[in-house]
């Protein structure tokens, strides 16, 4: 029988930077067609459909992983190492990452590597919750006038009741600065008496990256761009390991918004953050993430509203 070897070319990574290419070597048999009046009668020539098209150099081109890969915007990062590999420095905040490794001892001359790495390392768990606000009053025309409905003032009671329940010694609550987040904040302050608030325009709502599948409503880039970039940003400042000065674990309080709590999950658990959309989260609803020293990251609740009698539970 006769063969022809034919080449495929395919990207083992997403089409990131430094992805390995993989030569590989396939055999096709050519079909052989069976003379008449031999036992078994005729053997009908498989139907397949046709080849790829061959390169002009005659191998066949099979198609990249990376066409399925949307491409990255330019505030947003992606890993060298491949899909589906945790990238340890993250957060950059990897110990080696923190040294400067041209500064030499100016005794020995030597770098003492390991005991300057030791130093770096973070000593606490991180224990963030982020909390999407209450039901709101979506007639508003401006965000002044998009406060919280009664419901959304139940929800948000009953938020506050969960948190304080947990028994936990949390250090702070950070909340969008937008009307519906400071309520939602104001109202979950009262079951959490001396935790301090702050308040920021880096949590607000916004369209963080476009999503995929895309949503049925179009939105131009210029949103994305403007939204992406701000939202990264309070992933950046907010979502990280521990420094290195803290001592004990922390618990955090972040009150915000659906679409930047699913971004800031997909980044933390360093998912394809385009997938954002596919996740939905009820108002009042508590998602927590867990940051250990080591920079691995858990999503122990994503969207909890368990603790909510079911008609109190929205998700607008």
């Amino acid at each position: 029988m006769a063969f022809r070897r034919v080449v495929a070319v395919t990207a083992a990574a997403c089409g990131l930077a430094g992805g390995t290419v993989l030569l590989s070597s396939v055999a096709i048999g050519k079909q052989q067609p069976q003379p008449a009046g031999k036992a078994g009668g005729d053997v009908p020539e498989p139907v397949s459909a046709p080849p790829p098209a061959a390169s002009p150099q005659g191998l066949l081109l099979l198609p990249s992983p990376a066409a399925s890969c949307p491409a990255a915007p330019g505030w947003l990062e992606r890993s060298s190492n491949g899909c589906g590999y945790w990238d340890n420095n993250w957060d950059r905040r990897e110990p080696v990452a923190l040294i400067n490794l041209k500064k030499k001892n100016e005794e020995t001359g030597e770098q003492e590597l390991s005991s300057r790495l030791h130093h770096y390392k973070a000593k606490a768990t991180r224990h963030i919750f982020l909390i999407r606000h209450s039901q709101y009053n979506l007639d508003g025309q401006v965000d002044r006038d998009r406060t919280l409905t009664h419901l959304g003032r139940e929800q948000a009671e009953l938020t506050g009741k969960r948190l304080a329940s947990l028994g936990l010694k949390f250090d702070k609550i950070v909340h969008s600065s937008m009307t519906r987040a400071s309520e939602t904040t104001n109202i979950i302050s009262k079951h959490l008496p001396g935790v301090k608030k702050v308040s920021t325009d880096l949590l607000c709502e916004g369209a963080p990256i476009e999503p995929n599948p895309p949503i049925s409503h179009w939105k131009p880039e210029a949103v994305y761009y403007e939204d992406g970039a701000r939202i990264e940003a309070a992933f950046r400042n907010y979502i990280h390991r521990a420094d290195v000065k803290q001592e004990e674990d922390s618990y955090e309080i972040f009150v915000c918004h659906a679409n930047v709590i699913r971004y800031i999950v997909c980044r933390a658990l360093q998912f394809p953050p385009e997938g954002w959309l596919r996740m939905s989260l009820n108002n009042g609803s508590i998602t927590q993430l867990v940051i250990r020293p080591s920079g691995r990251v858990a999503l122990r609740m994503l969207g909890d509203t368990g603790f909510m009698p079911p008609e109190k539970i929205t998700r607008t």
